[in-house]
């Protein structure tokens, strides 16, 4: 059995695609090489397909990332990047699969994972949805997982508590928000994100509380901005992610989209009924986001709808319960006007979820490649065999650095491009590049 503290090193192919490189998503991708004390060669496909040197390694586990699943948001490039990592699968390792929102264009997951030979699916879903999700691929064959969406980095706990020295000792604001109106096509679960916003900022400044709340695209908080704003908190509200329709196709999703270009003040209801109706609680995929951990790490008391959160948050010991009809309500405001909770909810889910060290990127590692390396023995390679992949290893790693800095150039020209150029093919390619990386 060859695991991650043993001395010989498995060679793990992580293949990826292009995405905004937010700081969470880089946590993400890059654990593995952060956390494993194996050789982690990472592949962005979209960058340079399947190099000829990739195809002359000897792999032990191929990663296919969340980031590689999610381009399925786009079918035809999904569709192409499948087309172009064909040569994967051929090669006998052991092969495991990230995927997340698993409630759009899970046909094209499930293909994936029949035609890949998939070994392992790490899912975010609950396992009583893995059979309506996962219903053309057989479960007996295939081995499931249960993940989170996101983890804590070690070197985050670090920042935040850095940051936290330079915060004010008292919390100026008393309830704090920030989230996206969801898609209609995501189900009446998706409502829930904008309706809390509207009941609190309606009800909170009744009872004297001082809040920050907004659905806005324009008052996102990025990066470290997202801590200080936590951190200047008493308490934040929430619900879990997720979904409550699984789009199987991508149909529902497209129908929505092209009703409410004709009719863009449409309300759910009428979406509904006009697109997908009946079909509201087909899928009943709620999970703990990383949000939630990181008012964990900061200190920020939580009031959370209704939910299972995935069996890390506890109502009553680590948040303040919502009910998902808003009927306690009153009774929430008066919690968070007494105040006298707040510390032991925050102490309570420090020690649980951040002192643990149970949900942090080194123990998602650790899950990952200890689990589809389990049967896997230790490979026997020669001098000559172990230089060539080293030397792959550090020519991939140059590699990704290259796919990074052409994505930076391309963002920095192509407004400049599109702004100066009257070719038409020029303009289409550099149109969809810009799509592509602005997910």
């Amino acid at each position: 059995m060859m695991k991650t503290n043993d001395k010989v090193m498995a060679n793990i192919l992580i293949l990826y695609g292009t995405f905004r490189k937010r700081e969470t998503t880089h946590d993400l991708l890059y654990c593995y090489k952060k956390y494993s004390s194996h050789r982690c060669f990472y592949l962005n496909i979209n960058f340079s397909g399947i190099p000829w040197y990739v195809k002359k390694v000897s792999w032990d586990l191929i990663i296919f990332h969340t980031i590689f699943l999610s381009s399925r948001w786009s079918r035809e490039l999904f569709a192409k990047n499948m087309q172009d990592a064909a040569f994967l699968k051929q090669i006998k390792a052991v092969k495991v699969a990230l995927p997340q929102d698993e409630f759009l264009n899970v046909d094209l997951v499930c293909d994936f994972i029949n035609e890949f030979n998939i070994t392992h699916v790490f899912s975010v879903a609950p396992e009583s949805q893995w059979p309506v999700i996962y219903r053309t691929v057989d479960l007996n064959k295939v081995k499931m997982h249960k993940v989170l969406t996101g983890y804590l980095d070690d070197a985050a706990i670090s920042k935040v508590k850095n940051i936290a020295k330079t915060m004010p000792e008292e919390r100026p604001l008393d309830i704090g928000y920030r989230a996206r109106r969801a898609a209609y096509w995501l189900g009446r679960h998706g409502s829930l994100k904008w309706l809390i916003a509207d009941k609190f900022q309606e009800k909170a400044p009744q009872k004297g509380l001082i809040t920050d709340i907004s659905t806005r695209d324009e008052d996102t908080f990025r990066g470290d901005d997202w801590y200080r704003f936590l951190l200047n908190c008493k308490y934040q509200i929430g619900v879990d992610g997720g979904a409550s329709i699984l789009d199987w196709d991508g149909t529902y999703r497209k129908r929505t989209e092209e009703y409410l270009v004709e009719h863009p003040q449409a309300t759910y209801e009428e979406v509904e009924r006009e697109c997908f109706p009946g079909v509201d609680g087909s899928l009943q995929l709620f999970a703990l986001s990383p949000r939630h951990l990181e008012a964990c790490l900061t200190r920020t008391c939580q009031i959370l709808s209704e939910g299972s959160y995935n069996g890390v948050l506890i109502p009553g010991k680590h948040y303040i319960e919502l009910k998902r009809d808003f009927s306690n309500l009153d009774e929430v405001l008066d919690i968070i006007k007494n105040d006298k909770l707040r510390e032991s909810l925050t102490q309570n889910a420090w020690d649980d979820v951040v002192a643990s060290g149970n949900y942090t990127y080194r123990s998602l590692v650790e899950n990952v490649i200890n689990t589809a390396l389990e049967q896997v023995p230790p490979r026997k390679q020669s001098r000559l065999s172990e230089f060539w992949q080293t030397t792959v290893y550090y020519r991939m790693r140059l590699n990704d650095k290259l796919a990074w800095l052409t994505l930076y150039l391309t963002l920095l020209l192509i407004p400049i491009i599109l702004r100066v150029s009257t070719h038409r093919k020029i303009l289409r390619v550099l149109k969809f590049m810009k799509k592509l990386v602005a997910r």
